[in-house]
Parts: structure tokens; sequence; C-alpha cells
């Protein structure tokens, strides 16, 4: 029997107390927990987040609201984040729109089916040239921005020119292991005022679903919080409207401030939030010796030796982690004698 929706005009913040405990439900056929203030998770083989506490600060944590019948996921990157921004120093536009296109690949890395990994990418010919954003389905996030020199990049997606192009790129592993396969979605820009925004058009449209989305970022920091209505009749009558009226009164500053389950339980205690899954989140490059060797090879012999005539030896920095590889002329012999052993050339340094 379901609950009588309480209206959306209604669903206003209240405080509520922690009262430091859980309670266990079932939730899609798997054991979940419901949001009873601060709470730890115990259960077979489900992780304890107490025991260690800095994978907290960098988490993803996906949701649910049975009563309003939502879905929804929550992304916090500190850690990783300072740690990607270590390795580059970008000026404010860049570093902020980057934050937000990694919170929403981690997002989406939680809402979708992925095995590898999916990427945000935006390309563009005015101040910004590109941005990668990457989470991986193990949860490792990185990700780059390509400027002009001495430019900044604009918050606001409808203003990247227009010829900007924001895809989502999901690459899950193949029978073949160089050949993974690839499923790329185009989002639209034009009169975007932000990446949320364009985002959740991109989800109306595509999925035929009603989504809220919220990204943040900024110096020591980056954010996300989605919800989705789910397909069919779940929930009341009012849910929806009821959670998207909670989900407004949330502005970027207090999602970056807040921790995860502080923030679910302040916005949502009134639905029971159940937690179906934590995963925690760190900084991680894929970049390898045997790929950029890959790489030299797709260059060819020649070309390598002509970049290494000046100093003897061919330098390459990544520059997603900033590792750097070494590779001197005499050891040229040995990289183009022998065939690459189960690793093709890849078309961008990974």
């Amino acid at each position: 029997m379901r609950r009588a929706g309480r209206s959306a005009a209604a669903a206003t913040r209240t405080t509520a107390p922690a009262t430091g405990h859980a309670r266990a439900c079932k939730s899609s056929g798997a054991a979940a927990y419901r949001w009873h203030g601060h709470f730890r998770q115990a259960g077979p083989g489900r992780p304890d987040p107490a025991a260690h506490p800095p994978s907290a600060r960098d988490s993803r944590s996906r949701f649910l609201l049975p009563h309003a019948g939502v879905r929804g996921i929550h992304v916090r990157l500190d850690e990783s984040w300072r740690e990607l921004l270590s390795h580059a120093a970008y000026p404010p536009g860049a570093r902020d729109l980057l934050g937000e296109a990694l919170a929403a690949a981690t997002l989406f890395t939680g809402h979708t089916k992925v095995d590898g990994r999916l990427s945000v990418q935006l390309r563009a010919s005015g101040p910004l040239r590109s941005l990668f954003a990457e989470c991986t389905a193990a949860g490792t996030v990185r990700g780059i921005v390509q400027l002009e020199d001495g430019a900044d990049a604009p918050r606001a997606p409808s203003q990247l020119g227009e010829d900007a192009l924001l895809a989502v790129t999901i690459e899950n592993p193949g029978l073949d292991p160089r050949e993974p396969q690839r499923y790329q979605s185009l989002v639209a820009l034009a009169a975007t005022a932000s990446l949320a925004e364009a985002f959740e058009d991109y989800f109306r449209q595509s999925e035929q679903l009603p989504t809220r989305l919220l990204l943040a970022s900024g110096a020591g920091g980056a954010a996300g919080l989605m919800l989705q209505k789910l397909p069919g009749d779940e929930g009341d009558a009012d849910g929806w409207h009821r959670a998207g009226a909670l989900f407004d009164t949330l502005g970027e500053q207090e999602l970056l401030d807040t921790a995860p389950r502080t923030l679910v339980h302040r916005l949502f205690h009134e639905e029971e939030p159940v937690l179906l899954e934590e995963k925690p989140l760190a900084f991680g490059c894929s970049c390898s010796a045997e790929r950029v060797e890959a790489m030299l090879r797709g260059l060819g012999e020649e070309e390598v030796r002509a970049a290494a005539e000046a100093t003897g030896a061919v330098d390459v920095r990544c520059e997603f982690c900033g590792r750097k590889y070494h590779f001197p002329s005499s050891e040229f012999g040995v990289l183009f004698g022998l065939p690459a052993a189960n690793s093709s050339a890849p078309d961008r340094m990974q």
C-alpha cells in the first residue's frame, strides 16, 4: 500500500535528528540501508565506510527515494580533484568547467552500465580547445583542459562557440582487448547556461525520463547530485514534484561543503532514502611505458629518430598525471625491432 503523497508545495526542508543507526530493508533484490542520520553499513560483502574514512570524502553513492519513486546519485571529489589539479595550473573558468564535467562523468558511470570507462568531452574553436573528463568502472578519475595561450573558458556552454561539441563516450572491453566497444552520444549545447542544464535536456530526450542535475566545482573540490524518476508508476503521484522541490533548495556551495550522507539526509530524510551502493573514488591514470612505446611505434622509427636527433633521446610526459617517460636513442633498435605485445598504438595519450 502506497503512502499518501505530500504536496510539492509542502516539500520544504525540516531539521531531522541524526539517529545514528540504519534499518536494513530490501530494494531491487539487494540488501540496502535506510538513511537514519549517520550510520555504518554492515552485512556480508559490504564494506564498512568507518574502516577507511578518507574514502568517504571521495565517493559515489547511489540511493533510492522509494515513496517518491525516484533514484539518485551523489558524487563528491576532494582529494582526487586536488591531485588532478596538482598536475596543471588552470584559470578559474576552465578549472570549474573541468570539475563539473568530471563530476558528471562520475555520476553517469554510476547511472548506466559501464565495465570500462566513461568520458565527457568538449571540443570548440574558441578559447577552450578541448576538455576531457573520465571515470572508470574501478572508480578512478582523471581529466584535462586545453586552452588558447593566456585564455580562460566561459562557464556557460552556449558561449563556447557555434561549433562547440559535447559528447559522452562509453568504452567497454571487447572480445579483443585491443578493440574496445565504444558508444558515443552527442549532447546539444545551444542556449544552455550550464553543463547540468545541457545534460538534463539530453536525458529528457534520450531516456524520456525526468531528470534533475546539479554540478559544482571550485579549487578545493567538485561534486554532483542527480535525481531521476523511476520508469513506470513507481512511487506516489506527487513524488517527482516533491523530490524536485526539495532539490531546488540546494545550492552549489552547500553541495560542495556538505558530506555526502549528511547532504542526502538533510534534503530527503522525510522520504526515507535508501542507500543502494557507496563506492570510493580516487585519481588514477592509465598511462604506462607500454602505451607510450605503442604510440612511438605508431609514429614510425624515422619520425622518432628525427625527434631524438638534438638530445639523443625522446622524452614523453603524460599530461594527465605528469609522469615522464625517457627513451634514449640507444634503445630504439629494441623498441622498433620487436612487435608490440598485446598493445596497439592509441589514437591519443591515455
